[in-house]
């Protein structure tokens, strides 16, 4: 039997932004890369209900949003054994260097700051999906 190789790398994405706009831009550049299935929430508090049913091999969420920010989202998930290895990417402004600093030392990976760029964007993705196996 002959295995498709590209289904046997999939990788599931979350990306969290209350920000439509800037949701799809991201869902947009993630795109053009093969063998990836991308998933959006709204806000910090959908993404919770998205995990809840689904599995994902990384979460790329913006830090600013009502309710349950991305601060607060990376705590709950490294607190959360089935995704404390699980990347996560942070989105930042620009001058949020005390933001950045904050989300690395609760466990984010990395962090991408607005405005944001697809091709960076894209790069960061590969770089850290092929770091962990996909």
């Amino acid at each position: 039997m002959n295995v498709d190789r590209d289904s046997a790398r999939r990788a599931t994405v979350l990306v969290v932004d209350d920000s439509p706009p800037m949701r799809k831009m991201i869902v947009f550049a993630l795109s053009r890369l093969p063998g990836l299935d991308l998933v959006e929430a709204d806000d910090g508090v959908d993404a919770l209900r998205k995990i809840a049913g689904a599995r994902f091999d990384l979460i790329i969420t913006d830090i600013n949003m009502p309710i349950l920010d991305g601060l607060k989202l990376v705590k709950r998930l490294r607190a959360d054994e089935r995704y404390v290895n699980v990347p996560i990417i942070i989105i930042t402004t620009e001058g949020a260097a005390e933001d950045r600093q904050r989300a690395l030392a609760l466990g984010a990976n990395a962090y991408i700051t607005k405005p944001i760029r697809g091709r960076e964007v894209i790069t960061l993705v590969r770089g850290i999906l092929e770091e962990h196996g996909h």
